[in-house]
């Protein structure tokens, strides 16, 4: 048995091992090639991570079709996603970190749309097989950030890096976007209206996205003959990061992402802390917003749909122009455009809380989509900028781990027990006071990564 389970580990290892370098191309390939290979990497990290929201995003817009359960038994549910995401973005970010990027990206994407074809024969087995079922859900889609981490940092050089990575972070807001006008609508009309459609429309997509990923994807521009970023861009990361080209492009043992790069780094604790408040506000709003606008406010399913997609689209030419911002604006301080956001956010949240109105509820959802996917970029991008790039996944998956596993069960199972137990007056509350204290974190980290200072 031990031989088995050796053999099957070794297979794993070199499955997902990083892609070794090749002989770098002549000078006239480099130049012809290059630009092709960011552009197709940057598709494979986009359209695989927007997907990856299919697979988890799922159950949260299935909430207003689902009449057996309570809030709190759907909040329940929705936390093991959470709790199991957030443990397993900072775990398996740092398996990522030594990994193959494609590979990584595409397997989670694949398991995820598996179990999406399973939850609906789950749906009438109860909470405690949903809960586990929403758990592996929750961990394999820890999968898709990091290694979206390690493309990002590998093809785009840091002076593009708020811009480039503010584009990305739009996969976000398409994928649940596209989930919510789209695949839910679609996927229904294709399963002779039953709303377990979505389900499997959301798992069929996964699962073929994942394969297009091993198809096109890369590894790291050395994987493929071309010289490290750094060098085809001659743009160099902060000396704090990177002294040399040989530590730049060293892969960093487990011990030293963890210890030496982001447990003992301060900053990466403070943004962590803040994340944790940011996504409590985020998935608060997000993944109670159907339920929301139709069961409290008593509007129609399609309106509860148009909230959950109004609350993501606008947010893409926001979330571009804030990156955008930081790096030209703000000389690649993330924590200043954060704060902004932030206390916007707040007033709009008010807002939100004290209208009855259809189009205020709607607009408000809008408006506080572009506003706190701002801090949600930023502090990912935050992350990376106090990092070298060889430990990007583990500094990604350690801020989603406050993220999710804080932030996401006070989103999903607290929200459901005080509107269950206290009312929705009392939900509104915490989600202010969770926007406060996220926004005294962020102000501390105002002058983190001012690239004047290194230039």
């Amino acid at each position: 048995m031990s031989i088995h389970k050796t053999q099957a580990h070794c297979m794993l290892r070199k499955l997902f091992q990083p892609a070794k370098a090749i002989a770098l191309l002549p000078a006239q390939q480099v130049k012809k090639l290059y630009p092709q290979r960011r552009l197709r990497m940057f598709l494979v990290a986009y359209i695989g991570y927007f997907t990856y929201y299919f697979g988890r995003s799922s159950f949260d817009v299935s909430k207003q079709y689902i009449t057996t359960l309570t809030a709190d038994q759907l909040g329940l549910i929705g936390a093991a996603l959470g709790v199991a995401y957030g443990l397993s973005k900072f775990l398996m970010g740092n398996i990522s970190d030594r990994s193959n990027a494609k590979i990584f990206l595409a397997t989670g994407l694949f398991i995820s749309g598996i179990l999406n074809l399973l939850l609906p024969s789950c749906l009438s087995a109860g909470v405690t097989v949903m809960f586990v079922i929403m758990f592996i859900n929750g961990w394999v889609q820890g999968m898709g950030w990091p290694p979206c981490a390690r493309i990002m940092t590998h093809w785009f050089s840091d002076k593009e890096r708020g811009t480039k990575m503010g584009i990305w972070n739009t996969a976000h807001n398409v994928g649940a976007g596209v989930l919510a006008i789209g695949v839910v609508p679609l996927g229904i009309l294709l399963f002779k209206d039953n709303w377990h459609g979505l389900f499997y429309l959301a798992g069929i997509l996964c699962i073929l996205i994942a394969i297009l990923i091993i198809i096109f994807g890369a590894d790291t521009p050395q994987s493929v003959g071309l010289p490290a970023i750094e060098d085809y861009s001659h743009d160099y990361p902060p000396e704090s990061c990177d002294k040399t080209k040989a530590n730049r492009e060293k892969e960093l043992s487990a011990k030293d992402i963890f210890f030496k790069y982001v447990l003992n780094n301060p900053w990466i604790w403070t943004i962590a802390i803040a994340n944790a408040f940011v996504y409590c506000s985020r998935y608060g709003l997000l993944s109670w917003s159907t339920y929301y606008l139709v069961q409290v406010k008593h509007m129609s399913k399609t309106t509860g749909l148009l909230g959950f997609a109004l609350f993501e689209l606008p947010a893409i030419p926001g979330t571009i122009l804030i990156g955008w911002l930081t790096d030209r604006v703000f000389n690649g301080r993330r924590a200043p455009m954060s704060v902004i956001c932030m206390v916007l956010f707040i007033a709009v949240l008010f807002i939100y809380w004290q209208s009855g109105t259809p189009w205020v509820l709607l607009l408000s959802l809008s408006l506080m989509g572009v506003l706190i996917y701002g801090p949600v970029a930023l502090i990912g991008i935050l992350a990376l900028d106090l990092v070298p790039k060889k430990a990007a996944g583990t500094a990604a998956g350690f801020t989603g781990l406050f993220g999710y596993f804080l932030g996401t069960v006070g989103a999903q199972a607290v929200i459901g027990i005080i509107a269950t137990y206290y009312g929705w007056d009392e939900v509104f509350i915490f989600l202010i006071s969770a926007s406060v204290i996220a926004t005294i974190l962020l102000a501390l980290c105002w002058n983190l990564h001012n690239r004047k200072e290194h230039h």
